[in-house]
Parts: structure tokens; sequence; C-alpha cells
């Protein structure tokens, strides 16, 4: 880029400041043609500290045109200096280690500044060679930790680097492999560390992230076979990776990103990511190996990422018919497939969740994903699974994370609709998993779930779950044979486990009653289960999950409802004269509690006085 000079103030060319410049750039020109390699160092050193005194002044007075003018003449007869076809290739080399950094300062403090010092890192490309540029680049992006504005700064170094990849000739792949994790590992660091105030730098800088990528994308066409199937494997990597940090980081309204989004997946289409893999069966990890091989896990940090990358590729087709159109997508085509294919719906859900667990996302994106949630879980689906109960178990643990992410959602989510939209996810999800394994997810939410209004409603759940059961034309307790009291074949929720969820609310692991009225909710969703239980199994006469046995109800009445009366009365009775809003709170919060608990103590008692 080619920046002329002529017309700026003659003040700064009769100036001490650039007089100073001049002898500081003379003096390196000697001290190289003589050879005094350490002497030229300390120049170097000294035009670096000039230049940040420049700076300073520019920063420190923002509104002052002196300074900034001041600034630019510098970097111009810095970059004059270097165009000169006369300067000594040593003297290039030596500065090229220091300046890339010293004028990438200066990216932020305006726009003709950025250019002069993308134009100046482009001189050096020219005149040293992409290769060695590309070392040095990185290492100026691994300077931007010790920056105050990091977000500028990166720009001028980004933009020189996508110069590079075009221009290098020979191993792109071994050389792109070497810089993509550090590019990422700053990508990554700056954006997720910006604030709102900084969006204009980040447009700028995913600006130049995008021209990488699409550097990249034009050297994968000049290569063959193994090298360019790993460096298109490299470039989706990084796409995905950007994708992520781009949601993540730029204004979701605004025009920018959705135009970045837009290119990015376009070369991720390129890259041969289709929304059906990228949702079910990529796997970061084996793409990783095959690209870094033995050195997989020291690349790994730079594409933490990279999954949550996957899923709002699939969630921005959603959003953006124009989106998928640039992904030559069909998301219709793909729904149904999700729907109609649970193994890959399993998948997919698994892989979804990344985006509802990302805490850097905004809502919009969230609500968007719950929506793509709800076309693929919403009716016509069952628990009913076809594969071996071995490969059920391999599904699980993606299914619960992803069911503690749909739980986040319907915890913090600001807007109603929202959260409405969520628990009928979570409900979808649930139905969707075999009902065999169905009680055990529903435990593990409630053991892994501090809120006592959740909890209340996982228990709930499992409420209805018996409940549907009993109602069931094809119900375990009219079709299944009696065994002894014994518990219900492994298909149903009728077993001796759903007393051990009482326990864990009524008595819980940590010892004594439960927390009131902190614990109010899950402590009168776990009555309302009990009482449940008791009176179902006694009308049947059966006593499938054991609640009717001697043991069972001396265990009830003894360790759970009687300590659960004596702190309910206590806490009643220190509340009931005292009108101050929390004492309200308390009595309101606890009167339907206490009924239910007393109604549980008199059935206990009752069968315990029959079966005496």
């Amino acid at each position: 880029m080619s920046i002329s000079v002529d017309g700026e103030a003659a003040s700064f060319r009769a100036s001490e400041a650039q007089n100073n410049l001049r002898r500081i750039l003379e003096s390196c020109s000697k001290l190289a043609e003589a050879r005094d390699f350490h002497e030229s160092e300390n120049t170097i050193s000294e035009l670096v500290k000039f230049l940040d005194s420049l700076l300073d002044d520019a920063l420190s007075e923002p509104e002052n045109e002196h300074a900034g003018n001041n600034a630019f003449e510098a970097l111009s007869e810095i970059h004059q200096y270097i165009c000169s076809p006369s300067l000594d290739q040593e003297v290039v080399d030596a500065l090229s280690f220091e300046l890339p950094k010293a004028v990438s300062k200066f990216a932020g403090i305006s726009s003709r500044l950025l250019d002069m010092a993308i134009s100046i890192i482009n001189q050096f490309i020219v005149k040293c060679g992409p290769r060695d540029m590309l070392s040095i680049l990185c290492n100026a992006l691994g300077y931007s930790s010790k920056v105050t504005k990091a977000a500028s700064y990166i720009v001028p170094p980004l933009s020189g680097l996508s110069q590079v990849f075009i221009s290098i000739q020979r191993r792109q792949f071994e050389q792109a492999k070497e810089a993509i994790p550090m590019i990422l590992n700053v990508l990554k660091a700056v954006t997720l560390e910006s604030d709102e105030t900084e969006q204009t730098e980040l447009e700028n800088v995913f600006a130049r992230a995008v021209e990488i990528a699409n550097s990249i994308s034009e050297v994968c066409d000049k290569l063959e076979n193994v090298a360019k199937d790993k460096l298109r494997a490299l470039l989706g990597l990084y796409v995905l990776q950007c994708m992520a940090l781009v949601s993540a980081s730029i204004s979701y309204k605004a025009s920018s990103c959705h135009s970045l989004v837009l290119q990015l997946s376009q070369i991720s289409s390129y890259c041969g990511l289709s929304y059906l893999s990228l949702v079910t069966t990529y796997d970061v990890e084996t793409v990783a190996s095959s690209i870094f091989g033995e050195d997989k896990d020291d690349s790994m940090g730079c594409l933490s990422h990279v999954k949550h990358g996957a899923a709002l590729a699939v969630i921005w087709g959603h959003i953006s018919e124009e989106v998928a159109h640039a992904a030559k997508e069909d998301l219709i085509a793909i729904k149904e497939e999700l729907c109609n294919n649970q193994t890959k719906r399993w998948q997919a859900i698994g892989t979804l969740k990344h985006v509802l667990s990302f805490a850097n996302l905004p809502w919009e994106l969230k609500k968007h994903t719950i929506n793509f949630f709800l076309c693929i879980t919403d009716g016509g689906i069952s628990g009913n699974y076809n594969g071996e109960p071995s490969e059920w178990s391999s599904f699980m643990p993606n299914l619960f994370s992803a069911l503690q992410a749909v739980k986040m959602v319907i915890m913090y989510a600001p807007d109603p609709e929202l959260r409405k939209k969520s628990f009928a996810v979570l409900k979808g999800v649930l139905a969707d998993i075999p009902i065999s394994q169905r009680f055990d997810i529903l435990k593990a939410l409630i053991t892994n779930t501090d809120s006592s209004s959740m909890i209340a409603i996982f228990i709930d759940l499992v409420r209805k779950e018996m409940h549907k059961e009993i109602c069931s034309s094809t119900s375990v307790v009219e079709n299944v044979p009696h065994l002894n009291n014994k518990a219900y074949p492994d298909i149903s929720f009728w077993t001796p486990s759903v007393l051990e969820l009482v326990e864990l609310v009524l008595r819980p692991p940590q010892g004594g009653p439960p927390s009131l009225p902190e614990q109010s909710d899950a402590v009168l969703s776990a009555l309302n289960l009990y009482r449940f239980v008791l009176m179902t199994e006694f009308s049947g006469k059966t006593n499938y999950t054991g609640v009717l046995s001697m043991s069972s109800l001396l265990k009830a009445y003894n360790e759970w409802l009687l300590p659960l009366r004596t702190l309910v009365t206590g806490i009643m009775a220190e509340n009931k004269n005292d009108y101050d809003q929390l004492a309200v709170d308390t009595v309101c919060t606890l009167n339907p509690l206490e009924l239910v608990l007393y109604r549980c103590i008199e059935l206990v008692e009752e069968k315990l006085k029959q079966a005496t």
C-alpha cells in the first residue's frame, strides 16, 4: 500500500523530532555498513523508544491533532526509508525484528496510522521474504499481551500474515501449521477480554482474520493430494474457531457480524464441512491429530471453541437463509434427517449444547438454538431406541450435559418465553431418552442442581413419568406380574430408587433436615412425590417401590417426616406474630408445605397402625 506524504505540515519536517528521527535512521545505515551489530541493536532500541514517545503523546491527548500528525509523519518517514532501493538488506533485516511491533501500536489512533503501519509491514514482507516475516509477525502477535489496545495492535500483523500465506511458495502446510495456533491463541485472548466499547476494533480484527482464511484457501487451490487435504482440514478448524469468537464478541445485531459469518460459512463449505457432519460426526480431536500428530495436545488450547463454532455454523444457517445458501445447505432436509434418525439426533443434541453453555454468547443466539432444538425434539419422537443398551450408554453423558445446559437457560434467561421454550426442550430431550436410562438422568440432574426450584421441577417430572405408566394401557403396573414385591423391570420408574430420590431432599446426605425456607420448593415436591407413591401403591395393592414395607414406613416416619415437622413447627412459631415482610413471606412459603407434610404423616401413621 503506497501512501503519499506530500503536503504534510512543514513544521514537522523542520522540527527537532524529525531531525532526531533522521539521525537515528542514518545511524542505523552506517552501523550496518560498518557491521557494528551491537551498536546497531542499541540504535534500533533508540528508534523504538522514539516511536513510543510519539505514541504516548498521541494517546495522552487524543484530540491534539498536532500529536497525531507528528506520529503519522514519523511513520511516513520510516516507510520512505525502508522503501529506498539503496538501503542495505542487513539494515532491513535488523529493523524487521522490532519495527512491526513498534508501528502496530499506532493502529488504534486513526485509520491513516493503521494504513501506514500495514504499509510498513508489507514493505518488510517484500524485502525480507514471506518465510522470514511469518515468524516475525507471529512474534509481533505474541507481543499483544503487553500493549494496552491489543485489539487495534494486532490488525497490522494479521494483515501482513494474510499476505505472507499467499506469498509462501514451499512447504505451505507446514508453515501454516506453525502459525495458525499462534494466531488463534491471540484472537481468543484479545476478543474474549475485550468489552463493548471495542466493537469497531474487533470488526477490523476479524476482517483481517477472514482475509487470512481466504489467503489459505487460495493456497489450498494450488496444492494437491495429501498436502491439500491437510491444509483444508486445518483451515476448517481455523474457520470454526473464528466462527465461535465472532459470535461471542461482535454484536449479534451488527451488519458486520452477519457479513463475517457469511464469509466464514462460505469457507467452511469450501473445506467440505457440511452442517450434518458438523453437528453429528465432526470430531475436533481426530481432525487435530491428523494435522498436528504427536503435538496435538499442545495445540488443543487454540482450538478450545471449535466445537462451539461447529454448532454455531448450523445455528447461523438456521437464523439466516443467506448464510445457509452461502454454505450450500438445506436446513429443512437436515432437520428432517435429525428428526428421523435418533442416533444423529442424539449426536446433534450433544453438539448444540455448546452454544447454550458458552457464557460469552448473546441470548439471541441461545434463543435460536432453543428453537432449533424444538424443531428436532418436538413431537413425533420417543424413547424407543432400537439399538443395544450398551450403545445407549455411550450417548448418555452428552445428553446429560445437554440437559444441564438447557437447565441453565431455564434458570437464567431474561425472557420468560425463552424459559418456557427451554422447558419444552428439556421435556423433549428427556422423552427421547430410553425409559430405562431416563430415571438415572433425572436423578443425576437433581443431585447436580443447587436450585430448589429446579430440583422441584425435576422431581415433579419423575412423578409425572410414574403417573404416565399407571395411566398407559401398556403400563408396567397393569401388565407385569408381581415379583414378590420386588421392583419393576428396568424399564420402569416404579423401583425403590424413587424413595432414595425422596430421601436426598428430605434427609440430605450432609445430615439433618433440609434448610428451610430456602429449600421449600424442593421439599414440597419431594413430599408430593412420596404421598403420590404411598397412595398409589396402597390403592393398587402393590409394593413395587417398597414404600409400604414396615422398615420403609418407620424410616420415613422417624427420619424424614418427624424431624421435618419439628423444623417447620419451630419456624412457623418464630414468624407467626412477626409482621415484617420476610416473616410474612416465610409463613406463606411454608403453609402449603406444612399441609402436605401433615397429610404424609397421617398416611404413614395409618399404614403403621394397619401393619400392627
